[in-house]
């Protein structure tokens, strides 16, 4: 991008100061997902060179991805490539967190997020797939599923929200489904994310000890881990049942956090044939100005109180 030069170099100057400052502010929204991520009694000053040069590692390895995930944006869009990318796994297992860093950097309009409620009992009369098929892309866009139809492979199996009727019919229906999708030209990228016993353990231990993600624990999370291994069961069978040609499970070791990040951000890249695709140079134009206006002043109590 050019832009018009300021009159003089000290104004100059100046504006690249700003534009450095917000470019430093950028970066630290990746910090405070960070400090998210980690326990109030892990301090940054405790950590060790080499923890340190881990973490500087990672950053210039996310934001390369994130600059890849632009370039693949601006394919999807000008060849109007059609992707529905699946995102499943235990409570905990870090989904939330790959999708916050897949879309940081992307316009929502190109990559959206589907997370779907519990059916209300409408939905629950409807075809299963009929509330999922309203949120699948149009040309030029990727809609992420933050858990998807096979919900009624996992919590409701496990949990008895639906009859053994429904489930076999789930099983019969979802390979014809996702086959019909990709014909359509919809193309279907399922991962799995997979943590250990102990890791879970340690996660929810977390959130119930962190008022600022409590929330994240509902009372069928706390049920989740108390079903371990019916969980355990219900997945391997949907993986056997659902590992398709056109649409195969992909599963991401997700105990280590910013490594399961990476290495689906760089798996999600090598899945499509995207380039770069070039932009004819944008020139931010003058602003046109005129002798009669005169920018009217804020009233007071409408100002929000500066108290930083």
């Amino acid at each position: 991008m050019s832009l018009n030069p300021p009159d003089n170099a000290q104004e100059q100057a100046e504006l690249l100061q700003r534009l450095q400052a917000d470019l430093i502010d950028s970066y630290d929204e990746e910090l405070e997902m960070e400090i998210d991520d980690r326990a109030f009694d892990d301090p940054a000053a405790a950590r060790s060179e080499a923890q340190r040069r881990e973490r500087r590692a990672y950053f210039q390895e996310l934001f390369r991805l994130q600059g890849e995930l632009v370039k693949l944006q601006d394919w999807v869009v000008a060849s109007k490539h059609k992707a529905v990318i699946i995102f499943e796994g235990r409570d905990a297992a870090g989904k939330g967190g790959v999708i916050k860093r897949i879309t940081q950097r992307l316009n929502p309009r190109v990559c959206r997020v589907a997370a779907l409620p519990a059916p209300n009992d409408r939905e629950r009369t409807q075809w299963y797939f009929q509330r999922y098929a309203s949120h699948l892309p149009a040309g030029g866009e990727i809609v992420l599923f933050d858990r998807s139809w096979y919900n009624r492979a996992g919590v409701e199996r496990v949990m008895g929200f639906c009859s053994d009727a429904e489930y076999e019919e789930f099983f019969r229906t979802v390979p014809e489904f996702e086959k019909m999708l990709v014909r359509a030209g919809i193309q279907v990228i399922k991962y799995w994310f997979s943590i250990s016993d102990e890791e879970q353990h340690t996660r929810f231990l977390g959130r119930i000890h962190d008022p600022l993600k409590q929330w994240k624990l509902s009372p069928m999370d706390l049920e989740s881990r108390r079903r371990w291994e019916d969980y355990t069961k219900a997945k391997e069978v949907m993986m056997e049942r659902t590992h398709i040609a056109e649409a195969p499970w992909w599963v991401v070791q997700a105990d280590d956090k910013k490594k399961a990040r990476l290495n689906c951000m760089a798996h999600l890249l090598a899945q499509m044939p995207y380039h770069e695709v070039e932009h004819a140079p944008v020139t931010l134009p003058a602003r046109e100005r005129s002798e009669d206006y005169a920018r009217q002043p804020v009233p007071p109590q409408m100002l929000v109180p500066e108290i930083y």
